[in-house]
C-alpha cells in the first residue's frame, strides 16, 4: 500500500463518488466559468494504457523540501507541493473547492501543470538531474529506476549533484515528470 501520484482518466474524471473525481469536477468547472474560462474535461484518449501514469510516494522528502526551501520562494514552494490535483492548463493562481478527499482533508487545491513543471524544471536544473536518461510513460518506471539500479548506474556516467541526495532527485524527476505527464495527455493528475 502507500500514497500513489497517478493520472486520472476521462471516465474516472467524470464519475460522481467514492470511485470517481465528479464531485470535484463540477465545482472546478463551475469555479472556471466564474473566472471566464472554458470548463475542463478530460480528453477520451486518456483511457488508453499509454496515457497512464502512477508513481509510488515512498522516499523521505525531506531532502527534497531543503532544496525547495534554497532554490525557491515561499509561494513557489507552496505552488509545487501544496496542491492535490494537477491540471494540464494554466492558472493564475491556485484553486481551492471546498471538496474533501481522503488525501487533501476538508478541500481540494488545484494547480496547472504549466506552472509546477516551471519550478520543477528549476529545481533539476538545480541538481544536474539527468532528465534525458530518466524514463517515462510507464507505470512505476521512475520508482523502479531509483531503486532497482538504474539511477546507480547512470550516476557511474553522469555524476552531478542529483546523486548525493537521491531522495531529493527522486521527487524532482517525480513532479516534473508528473507535470510533464499532465501536459502531454491532457489528463489530471491526483494523490491516490
Amino acid at each position: 500500500m502507500g500514497v500513489y501520484l497517478v493520472s486520472v482518466t476521462a471516465q474516472d474524471w467524470s464519475r460522481p463518488g467514492e470511485d470517481g473525481y465528479g464531485d470535484i469536477a463540477a465545482p472546478l468547472n463551475t469555479e472556471l466559468r466564474r473566472r471566464g474560462l472554458p470548463p475542463y474535461e478530460v480528453p477520451r484518449a486518456v483511457r488508453d494504457a499509454s496515457g497512464r501514469f502512477e508513481e509510488k510516494v515512498s522516499p523521505s522528502m525531506d531532502g527534497f523540501v531543503v532544496l525547495c526551501r534554497t532554490r525557491l520562494t515561499d509561494a513557489e514552494l507552496s505552488a509545487l507541493l501544496g496542491w492535490s490535483v494537477l491540471v494540464p492548463f494554466a492558472l493564475e493562481e491556485t484553486i481551492v473547492l471546498p471538496v474533501g478527499t481522503a488525501y487533501s482533508g476538508e478541500e481540494t487545491v488545484v494547480a496547472g501543470a504549466p506552472q509546477v513543471l516551471a519550478l520543477a524544471e528549476r529545481l533539476a536544473d538545480a541538481v544536474a538531474l539527468p532528465v534525458e536518461a530518466l524514463p517515462a510513460g510507464e507505470n512505476l518506471a521512475l520508482s523502479r529506476w531509483f531503486l532497482d539500479g538504474g539511477a546507480e548506474r547512470t550516476a557511474r556516467t553522469r555524476p552531478g549533484p542529483w546523486t548525493e541526495d537521491r531522495d531529493a532527485a527522486f521527487y524532482a524527476a517525480l513532479y516534473l515528470r508528473a507535470a510533464q505527464h499532465s501536459i502531454r495527455y491532457g489528463c489530471p493528475m491526483t494523490y491516490s
